[in-house]
């Protein structure tokens, strides 16, 4: 038992080599630029304006305050608990049973009043194991946190935690002002890149100055990485998908629909992003809740209604019993 929790306790720990390692990268451009750059300032190079200054620590604490709060905010699991939990007895019946198709009837009674459209592959209820709950829609279980993840994205290990409802704004304006960070710095020390690679260089060696030329290839490089991660989350935001249902459809009553949860661009925008727009380049929760009480596209028949999710349940039970009450072949 003791080894078993040493060996999650190191794991734990090693989990933040990723996050510390952006930190350190991010206060060494910090002091590389303000401090090497403009403080001391380096010889011939076009010392920014205040206004570049005013610049580049608003993009900075953006940055910070964005990736801060993809990291520490709490995945949200299954805000609608207890409902999507077994009561204590159905949940005996249901560790006692063997048999899957047992297993799936109590679920299924279980699931009558709940607003859940999507199903597995197989057309059965999605129940997680290791959580012991009823899953809710676009609701997926992460191994590296051990537990179910509300419209989970992926786990990332440069924030060492799961992207998902709770922050998925935040992880998109984390990528967002990290790319604009990289992409300030880049601009405004290629110059004194140039300078350097000239024929007549006439730059002294100091330390500034491989500062100055080593950030230029951080940030470039940088750039490169976060803008095509940031592209494909856009188009994703667009569409209203996860990276999960983008490589999987998700599969509702009348099978696999990779649109199921569109809602068209605008509102698949405000599902992330909020109705308010003035918050949206804030990193404040404006998310609006992806688990539906209602279909989400009625119009277009992607889901089904409460009173066809109902009907559906009961003929399934039905089939069921029919089924127990044959005799076995063997």
């Amino acid at each position: 038992m003791a080894p078993t929790h040493v060996l999650r306790c190191c794991q734990r720990g090693l989990a933040w080599i990723p996050v510390i390692f952006i930190a350190l990268v991010v206060c060494w451009s910090y002091y590389a630029y303000v401090v090497e750059l403009c403080i001391c300032k380096c010889p011939s190079f076009f010392l920014p304006s205040v206004v570049y200054l005013i610049f580049f620590h608003l993009s900075f604490i953006m940055f910070v305050w964005s990736y801060w709060k993809t990291i520490f905010t709490k995945p949200s699991v299954l805000p609608f608990s207890p409902k999507f939990c077994l009561p204590k007895a159905e949940k005996e019946r249901y560790e006692k049973e063997e048999r899957p198709e047992s297993q799936q009837e109590i679920l299924w009674r279980a699931a009558t009043s709940l607003p859940l459209y999507t199903r597995t592959g197989a057309g059965a209820i999605r129940y997680c194991d290791r959580c012991q709950v009823i899953k809710p829609d676009r609701c997926h279980h992460c191994s590296a946190c051990d537990m179910c993840v509300l419209k989970m994205d992926h786990h990332c290990p440069w924030v060492n935690n799961c992207v998902g409802f709770s922050n998925y704004k935040f992880f998109i304006l984390f990528l967002a002002y990290s790319l604009l960070y990289c992409l300030f710095i880049a601009a405004t020390v290629l110059q004194y890149f140039i300078k350097f690679w000239t024929v007549s260089n006439d730059l002294p060696d100091t330390h500034a100055k491989f500062h100055v030329l080593f950030l230029f290839f951080v940030a470039a490089m940088f750039c490169i990485s976060i803008l095509s991660l940031f592209s494909y989350h856009l188009w994703l935001v667009g569409k209203n998908r996860s990276t999960i249902e983008a490589f999987r459809a998700p599969v509702f009553r009348t099978g696999s629909d990779k649109n199921g949860f569109s809602l068209g661009f605008r509102k698949n925008i405000a599902q992330v992003f909020g109705d308010q727009k003035k918050y949206w380049l804030l990193p404040v929760f404006t998310s609006s809740a992806d688990v539906p009480v209602s279909p989400l596209s009625e119009s277009q028949n992607r889901l089904l209604s409460n009173e066809q999710h109902a009907n559906n349940t009961g003929d399934h039970l039905a089939n069921n019993t029919l089924k127990s009450g044959e005799p076995q072949h063997h």
